[in-house]
């Protein structure tokens, strides 16, 4: 806990529900629920193991541009999209601390899929890669290295890939940065593709949903996969005027299982715990949880468990009282970006007074404590009567990467 503020600025992001180029129509299809952003294609796959379809989120083509380096690709242009949106925060960044004082911390699961799928394609057909094939655009540290180029940033560029924390995992190191003064404002966020390598890695897992997602729903079956980018400039003054304060953050690391979550819930209650710690806030302040939600028999079950465990002692006669959702099925699941992008909905609920609403086909299942989830029916309501002004978005990876982040409305 520590009484220095750390500021958001206006988030920068692109995804398959909407992008800062219009937040007002992002808005208004996380709020309603629509889910046109959830695009369905054909995998063609190696071998005779013929075609597989995918429901994912989908960025329209159009939307993505050329970006002129040298190992350009859809990763990258996904990328610069959101960092063209704060690029004006940046250079007041870089003028008011100098570049040296500006740091950058990007999380993603991405290495060069693109390249990787169809390099090794070619290999495994012909015997040999392509020309073009070239390991320097899977390395980590490849979006970091773009995103410092393009700013002329000169402070500490750092890559997180923690699963589907990672751009959580880049946010909090931000924070630390400016905490320890190393920086003065770092450029924070993540990225990731839905590139084949992803979808059939999913795949493999057994953890893909072929219909679209059902979070929290007894008849879930796994996620869609989506691809995006969320960025904020993390300063030690209101650069954008915001008025929003990154109030707390927590980590746990279970290290239950590769890929399995801790079932009963602790690791991610030590997040959520750590973070309201971190916040100096009761549990009672939370005005709305993004919950992880990424509809797979496991990960909704430990979730759900968590939040009893912090937030059980505030019920209502419908459960759990703090109103939460997840916005995957608008968004896809956005893997190393997801944390960040959540946080982009976060960060429009309170300076926009609303709430995401909940997806789903609204079977509970009654192994999950009882949640207030958010409904196009209630979402009104709730705000109605109860200001938006602290939110917590929770981000659960393979590996038991748990983090929670908590911003709210300075006061």
């Amino acid at each position: 806990m520590t009484d220095t503020k750390i500021y958001l600025s206006e988030p920068g992001f692109i995804c398959g529900a909407g992008d800062s180029e219009n937040s007002e129509q992002f808005i208004k299809n996380i709020s309603s629920g629509n889910r046109d952003g959830i695009k369905k294609i054909e995998c063609d796959l190696v071998g005779d193991e013929g075609v597989k379809s995918f429901w994912l989120g989908r960025i329209a083509d159009e939307k993505l541009k050329p970006t002129g380096d040298k190992f350009d690709s859809r990763c990258l242009r996904i990328l610069d999209f959101a960092l063209n949106s704060i690029e004006e925060t940046v250079q007041k960044a870089i003028s008011k601390y100098g570049a040296k004082k500006v740091g950058v911390c990007v999380g993603s699961c991405d290495n060069g899929s693109e390249l990787s799928f169809y390099g090794h394609k070619e290999f495994f057909e012909n015997g040999a890669f392509s020309g073009d094939y070239d390991l320097k655009l899977q390395g980590a540290d490849h979006q970091a290295v773009f995103t410092k180029k393009k700013f002329g940033t000169e402070g500490i560029a750092l890559s997180f890939s923690t699963a589907c924390s990672s751009s959580a995992s880049a946010i909090i190191k931000a924070k630390e940065l400016i905490l320890s003064g190393i920086c003065d404002a770092v450029i924070a966020g993540g990225v990731d593709v839905t590139e084949y390598a992803v979808m059939l890695g999913f795949d493999r897992l057994e953890a893909i949903d072929h219909e679209k997602t059902n979070p929290f729903s007894k008849n879930r079956n796994g996620i869609n996969v989506g691809e995006g980018a969320a960025f904020f400039v993390l300063s030690k003054d209101d650069l954008d005027g915001t008025g929003i304060v990154l109030a707390g953050t927590g980590e746990s690391s279970d290290a239950n299982h590769v890929t399995a979550p801790l079932a009963d819930g602790t690791g991610a209650e030590q997040a959520m715990q750590a973070a309201l710690k971190d916040a100096n806030l009761p549990a009672s302040e939370i005005d709305y949880i993004n919950l992880h939600g990424t509809g797979t028999h496991l990960n909704d079950s430990m979730e759900g468990k968590g939040i009893e465990l912090v937030f059980g002692t505030l019920r209502s006669e419908a459960g759990i009282s703090v109103p939460c959702s997840s916005t995957k099925p608008m968004t896809g699941h956005t893997l190393g970006a997801a944390a960040s992008l959540e946080l982009a909905e976060c960060f429009y609920a309170i300076k926009n007074q609303f709430l995401p609403v909940h997806v789903w086909d609204g079977v509970r299942d009654k192994e999950i404590p009882d949640l207030n989830l958010v409904t196009p029916d209630n979402m009104e309501k709730i705000v109605r009567n109860h200001e938006i002004g602290c939110c917590m978005s929770n981000s659960f990876a393979f590996g038991g990467c748990n983090a929670c982040l908590i911003i709210r409305k300075e006061k």
